[in-house]
Formats: C-alpha cells, structure tokens, sequence
C-alpha cells in the first residue's frame, strides 16, 4: 500500500485505555473520532513504533519540544476551522 495516495485526516487529540483484554484508542479530529482496538502485545509494539518514529524525526529535524500532560485539551477544536457565517 502507497501511503502517500491514502487519505488524511489531521488527529488534534488522542485519548483511550486500557482492560486485562485489549487498549482503545480513540484519535479525535474535530467532532469526529475514529476509535481501534488493540491487543496488548499489537498495544506495545505500536508504542515501540511512535518512539522510533518520533526519535527518528528528531536526528533529523531536531528536537520536538513537547511535553505530555493527561486531559490536556487540543489548541485547535473543529469549530475553531469552521467557516460558517464567514463573509470572506
């Protein structure tokens, strides 16, 4: 599969959990959110995954300068984007 022909869609927040079974996550963009299911060991090697990719991005763009914080709230909401009543 070429990634750079399937469709995008920007994720402004990512939220879930987690049970003896299975992790959730849910990637919120606007008022929509798309929620996956993952097994623990499909969970861990997700996360080994990011952390590569994330390290990887940093050797060559430099250091990302972020800081996780639970529950925090997305700069950017959808109706923030919305051009309803707009006269331009």
């Amino acid at each position: 599969m070429d990634l750079k022909k399937t469709p995008k869609q920007f994720v402004e927040n990512v939220s879930g959990g987690f049970t003896e079974e299975f992790f959730v996550l849910a990637f919120f963009s606007g008022d929509a959110a798309t929620t996956f299911a993952l097994t623990p060991k499909h969970a861990k090697r997700f996360s080994e995954w990011v952390s590569y990719q994330v390290k990887e991005y940093e050797k060559k763009h430099g250091e990302i300068d972020a800081v996780w914080v639970p529950g925090m709230k997305s700069p950017i909401q959808g109706k923030d984007l919305s051009t309803e009543g707009d006269n331009g």
